[in-house]
């Protein structure tokens, strides 16, 4: 059966509309850097590869990565790999029915975007 009131109907909210809680925003950005690891380590591989498998292409791959895009990239890479430690935590956390009440998963928010900013750069110093 035809719907003859398609047009009538309210639209769902959409991205642009709905503000997502932090708690959404955490979520996604946990998978997004799930992601980010894999494809980091698929650039650690190839350059692991490239070591074995001749001098010059080695130096081809090292270059790359050593480059100023390369070195964001990793950057970028280390940060999405503190990101998901720390939210990792907290999810084990959240396990045992701990510390699911909104006001502090807020706070457990801003500590996980906080404690990857601040291990990140003291990751880089140390380097």
């Amino acid at each position: 059966m035809a719907d003859v009131n398609r047009g009538n109907r309210p639209l769902s909210p959409h991205l642009q509309v709905y503000k997502l809680p932090l708690a959404a925003i955490t979520s996604i950005l946990n998978r997004i850097t799930g992601v980010g690891m894999t494809l980091a380590s698929v650039l650690i591989v190839w350059w692991f590869a490239a070591g074995a498998f001749s001098a010059g292409y080695f130096d081809f791959v090292d270059g790359l990565l050593t480059s100023i895009l390369g070195e964001l990239v990793l950057i970028g890479s280390l940060a999405a790999l503190w990101y998901h430690m720390l939210n990792s935590i907290r999810h084990l956390i959240w396990d045992t029915g701990r510390m699911m009440d909104v006001a502090t998963v807020e706070k457990t928010s801003y500590l996980v975007f906080g404690g990857t900013a601040v291990l990140t750069v003291l990751t880089i110093l140390a380097v």
